[in-house]
């Protein structure tokens, strides 16, 4: 009978017999069946995110390498790749960077994937002086800045010449325009922006279960943030007719074929923004803050924000942005005597 345990002085651990290696690969498929049962919904949940992430991120490697990897390639470098990516371009927090680590990690092992140690190993030694930076830590506590016609300007002036920038200024006027999330922006499709003599006839597509809506974007009375101005010349530009709505452009100036991930239109707004010396850090979600509390303060009826918007009528979220635009109407404080 062959020894389960190697004896003393043995160099290697002796064969498992074919017997035995069906009965450990069946005890193996039983352990991961049964942690699946008894784990927690929202922890399922979480690593399903945390997997869309992962696979985000090797989008947008793929576009900067020109190849993209199998999304089950869990080696040293990605893991590690994928560390920095979080921190740079999601801004995300040490702690939330921690988890992403472990999702992306238990759900590739479920696939069937190898994940070597020594790859998990790195990822959190390249995590480790992140959790001692104090503005690193304190990411994710707050809403993202809400950006402004004076930051859009601002922007216009600082972008750069050429294709590049005029695909630039037409993304942040457009996710500011429709209220959109960097996912519906770089779902956007040329053939669904139709030009009309008031403005565009937008179609937003579903993205990650939401229903699609359809929303108009008026010309606007400043041309360096009008929407409509911005779009019309980056489609004649580039001679979109169809397709994704907003492509790469390489640094001769060459079109790209395939549209722009949601993380690669995030990175465009927070280059920009940043390119321009606008004081705080916009991301791809200060467009769509930025449109809700513009608008509301324009004076615009809450049910019209939210249908450009696509926010439910019960979301907090929608009415904090809304709270903020009116903290200054009629405000407690003002008028009272003082």
């Amino acid at each position: 009978m062959t020894s389960l345990v190697p004896r003393q002085g043995d160099a290697t651990p002796a064969a498992y017999d074919p017997a035995t290696l069906a009965v450990l690969a069946a005890m193996e498929q039983a352990a991961e069946e049964h942690l699946d049962r008894i784990r927690p919904h929202n922890t399922k949940r979480g690593y399903e995110n945390d997997w869309n992430l992962w696979e985000e991120f090797q989008d947008w490697l793929g576009e900067r390498t020109g190849h993209r990897v199998a999304s089950t390639h869990v080696t040293k470098g990605m893991l590690v790749g994928f560390v920095v990516w979080l921190d740079t371009i999601k801004l995300a927090a040490p702690a939330s960077i921690d988890r992403r680590i472990t999702g992306v990690t238990v759900t590739a092992r479920g696939l069937g994937v190898e994940v070597p140690k020594e790859a998990t190993v790195a990822a959190r030694k390249a995590l480790k002086p992140l959790k001692l930076d104090p503005d690193r830590i304190a990411r994710g506590r707050g809403k993202a800045p809400a950006a402004t016609p004076e930051q859009l300007r601002q922007m216009y002036a600082a972008a750069p010449a050429g294709l590049a920038g005029l695909r630039d200024r037409a993304l942040w006027l457009m996710a500011f325009g429709i209220a959109g999330r960097s996912a519906e922006v770089s779902a956007l499709r040329a053939d669904g922006i139709k030009h009309v003599s008031e403005g565009l006839d937008v179609h937003v597509p579903s993205v990650k279960g939401r229903p699609p809506r359809d929303v108009v974007v008026a010309y606007g009375k400043n041309p360096d943030t009008c929407p409509v101005r911005a779009w019309l010349t980056w489609k004649t530009a580039a001679g979109l007719t169809s397709g994704p709505a907003f492509r790469p452009v390489s640094v001769h100036g060459h079109l790209g074929t395939d549209g722009l991930t949601p993380s690669g239109c995030q990175e465009i707004i927070s280059r920009s923004a940043e390119r321009a010396g606008v004081a705080v850090r916009l991301t791809g979600h200060s467009m769509r803050a930025g449109f809700i509390t513009t608008s509301r303060k324009a004076g615009k009826r809450e049910e019209k924000i939210r249908a450009q918007s696509g926010h439910a009528a019960n979301s907090p979220v929608f009415w904090g942005y809304i709270q903020e635009a009116d903290r200054w109407v009629d405000a407690a404080s003002d008028d009272i005597g003082l």
